[in-house]
């Protein structure tokens, strides 16, 4: 079948992207979905700093390739061997495929699954296989999702069926920005109720962050950033205290508010400054997570010292640390009790011609999370 979807040709692509148009949007030929595979309509696409990357060139990724990877949709084919999903499910898609099969996957950490990173790093769908061309050239795989199109060919282990009564517009953040920040919090720092959490960069996952903090009932949540107004929604979702990242004293007041830093400290931003800043903002005994994903040129020194006199634990954090059958669908029940409000995320939607300009407000830092809605 026949599809329009967003391709980047080349990267990295200079800014403003309203006028080098990075993403072309193109009439793209679609191969049925294979054996494990599905055909989904996308119903909507979040706008992220994953997807930035690869037009900026931070993270470069295999072009021609068709970007998106935080999605929803409708189930519209299957392809031979799925026999548990039906035309017409709505399903969330997560950016990693899970195998089920290889090491990290048999200890339960699909996060980390093998052949999804692979497959990823290929541009291909866990098959290995590519299902997009046009005018006859292969197109590679965001992620295994490709969610800025009309429709996308998807490994099942690519996807979370949901319930069909759950807004898909609003559903779609679950694919990235709450897994990867709730999950952060919740499974990867194991924050416990009573304890001080600092999320340093706050983007859709860092508030996502601050939420899951919040959930989890955490007696300081403090939020971190360089923009006075994500300092404001930050406080708007239930922040207990709030800093400019740029202000020189606040790892002191922090460390004075807290009785020493924080219990754990979460960086969402991307960056060697935003690490170092968490890291100086956590007590001795306590956790520093990373889940912002950094250019790979860049480098953090840490004195051993302080790993071993203050028995400090740094760990990285991929996807939240989440199993996604599993945690989305638990998300996804919190947000309808009122106890993630995740809509808060939301700074607009947009259709996919304006998808240019849309990550141009992502880079001025002017949106929290834009929905491409198809």
């Amino acid at each position: 079948m026949r599809a329009r979807s967003a391709i980047l040709r080349s990267s990295p692509v200079e800014r403003p992207y309203a006028d080098t148009r990075p993403l072309s949007i193109e009439e793209v030929e679609l191969a049925p979905p294979g054996p494990g595979e599905v055909l989904v309509k996308i119903a909507a696409a979040g706008v992220c700093h994953s997807d930035l990357s690869a037009i900026n060139g931070d993270r470069p990724r295999p072009t021609p390739i068709a970007l998106g990877h935080e999605a929803s949709g409708v189930v519209a084919e299957l392809g031979p061997g799925v026999g548990d999903l039906a035309v017409g499910d709505h399903v969330v898609m997560s950016f990693l495929p899970v195998c089920g099969a290889c090491g990290p996957c048999a200890e339960g950490r699909g996060q980390l699954c093998e052949p999804g990173h692979l497959a990823n790093g290929r541009g291909t769908l866990l098959s290995g296989a590519r299902r997009i061309r046009c005018d006859g050239e292969e197109i590679n795989h965001h992620s295994g999702v490709s969610a800025f199109s009309e429709y996308a060919v998807i490994s099942r282990r690519s996807i979370v069926k949901i319930s069909r009564d759950v807004p898909l517009i609003e559903a779609a953040l679950f694919g990235c920005a709450v897994m990867t920040g709730v999950g952060t919090v919740v499974n990867t720092c194991r924050v416990r109720m009573g304890e001080s959490v600092a999320v340093v960069g706050l983007g859709g996952v860092g508030l996502s962050a601050v939420l899951g903090a919040l959930a989890c009932g955490a007696s300081r949540v403090i939020a971190i950033d360089i923009s006075h107004a994500k300092l404001d929604a930050a406080r708007e979702i239930g922040a207990t205290d709030t800093f400019m990242a740029s202000d020189p004293n606040t790892v002191e007041a922090v460390r004075d508010l807290t009785g020493g830093g924080v219990h754990h400290a979460v960086e969402m931003a991307g960056s060697v400054q935003a690490f170092d800043l968490a890291f100086r903002l956590t007590r001795r005994g306590g956790t520093t997570a990373a889940a912002g994903l950094a250019n790979p040129n860049q480098r953090f020194q840490i004195p051993p010292v302080a790993l071993v006199g203050e028995e400090r634990d740094i760990r990285g954090s991929y996807m939240g640390s989440c199993v996604p059958s599993r945690d989305i669908p638990r998300y996804i029940e919190l947000w309808q009790q009122g106890r993630l409000p995740v809509t808060k995320l939301m700074s607009g939607t947009g259709p996919l011609d304006e998808i240019n300009e849309a990550f141009d407000l992502l880079d001025r830092g002017e949106v929290i999370r834009h929905l491409v809605v198809m």
